[in-house]
């Protein structure tokens, strides 16, 4: 690693729009074209382009996952969801629950409504465990200066924490965000290995609520407009309403407040955990990325995204409806091939979308946090050793079979 100066390393991104976007189209297409199974080669070739674009004081991570094993992985997961997926079903038929298409009485709306909530939950725990095991593939499968990172295998101690600190958060209205944030990526970095030293977590989780701030006004005024609201509602008289409608714009005020106090307590507190990180003791790192600067890069890609897409769906669906027309007029296309060249014009423009998303989205904002980062005596990973090859498990086939996860 070339340092910059004496005790600091600064990062960069020099990922490129172009060849991103190219490699993103031709990773869509094969996925079609294979009928889904390429999209597991898709996301490795995706990774091991944006690992290469991160240069670290001259040198880059490398991304060594394969998408042979993320497919395998994936067969596995899938029957081992099917088996826990039917169990649950076959139980609940037994207590007398099952889903009704289109209910007709009270008694199999409640049925319909407690079976999807029983459900959910009884996969809740299956998503919890997924990212964990996806982050720890993630370790495993990187390598810089050609040490592996690592990360250890209870990936069901973080599920009943996470549980557990989830429903703390919910019982206290989000009070205690702070701690559940705190102590999960505690449980995980701690857990985290660059060689054969490991990652640890400082600070402490009250340090999170500066973080919180935002959050907290958008909420007072929420709270504050929800009686006068609820007034209108009711309809109790015209004084009532008068207020309660004046209310209206501070309820909406609130709203976004409070989407935007979420935002910021993400961005800072990640810029907080990251700052108490460290590693063979002495190394450190901070990462100041903007609130500001990643809402503007979400609002300028929608707005391009937006336009393009819904220019290549009039574009697409015009000339496939012509197509269309002008065959059927003349018997040439059966009313089935019709269809199915509307389904490629139609997978075709969500191809492009998620290329545009990756190219005008993901790699900004992750662009834009690289560029903040700062590792701090870099000389002491003259001191980490290689660690021991992870077999990777599953492979992400979890993370994969219940869609956990974003674009990388």
């Amino acid at each position: 690693m070339t340092e910059t100066s004496s005790s600091a390393v600064s990062a960069r991104y020099t990922g490129l729009k172009g060849p991103l976007f190219r490699l993103a189209i031709v990773n869509g297409l094969l996925t079609i074209l294979t009928l889904g199974i390429y999209r597991f080669w898709a996301k490795t070739r995706v990774r091991k382009f944006i690992w290469s674009s991160i240069d670290l004081g001259g040198d880059r991570p490398e991304y060594t996952g394969t998408g042979l094993e993320k497919f395998l992985g994936f067969l596995v997961a899938v029957v081992v969801l099917a088996v826990y997926l039917g169990l649950i079903q076959i139980l609940l038929f037994y207590f007398g629950l099952y889903y009704v298409v289109a209910p007709k009485t009270e008694t199999e709306m409640i049925m319909q409504v407690a079976v999807f909530y029983i459900s959910l939950f009884a996969v809740l725990p299956l998503i919890l465990f997924a990212r964990y095991r996806s982050r720890r593939y993630l370790m495993a499968r990187t390598r810089f200066l050609g040490i592996r990172f690592g990360m250890e295998k209870p990936a069901w101690g973080y599920v009943w924490r996470a549980l557990a600190h989830g429903a703390l958060t919910v019982v206290t209205l989000g009070i205690l965000l702070p701690r559940q944030t705190f102590w999960l990526e505690k449980y995980k970095t701690d857990r985290s290995w660059y060689g054969d030293q490991r990652f640890v977590q400082g600070g402490r989780w009250t340090g999170l609520y500066r973080a919180m701030r935002h959050l907290f006004i958008g909420a007072a005024l929420l709270f504050v407009a929800a009686p006068a609201i609820a007034i209108v509602m009711a309809a109790q008289g015209k004084t009532g309403e008068t207020a309660a409608f004046a209310a209206i714009p501070v309820a909406l005020i609130g709203f976004n407040w409070a989407l935007f106090g979420y935002l910021y307590y993400r961005v800072h507190s990640f810029r907080y955990l990251t700052a108490h990180k460290s590693l063979v003791g002495a190394m450190a790192f901070r990462a100041e990325p903007r609130t500001g600067r990643i809402i503007g890069i979400y609002l300028l890609g929608v707005l391009i995204i937006g336009a393009i897409v819904g220019v290549a769906f009039a574009v697409a669906f015009g000339v496939a409806a012509a197509t269309i027309a002008s065959a059927g007029s003349t018997g040439a296309m059966p009313d089935i091939l019709g269809v199915v060249v509307m389904a490629l014009f139609y997978l075709g423009v969500l191809t492009l979308a998620g290329a545009l998303i990756l190219v005008f989205i993901v790699q900004p904002v992750l662009a834009h946090i690289v560029g903040t980062l700062t590792i701090f005596n870099p000389e002491a990973l003259a001191e980490v050793r290689q660690r021991a090859y992870d077999a990777g498990a599953d492979a992400e086939g979890f993370a994969d079979a219940l869609d956990v996860g974003g674009a990388i």
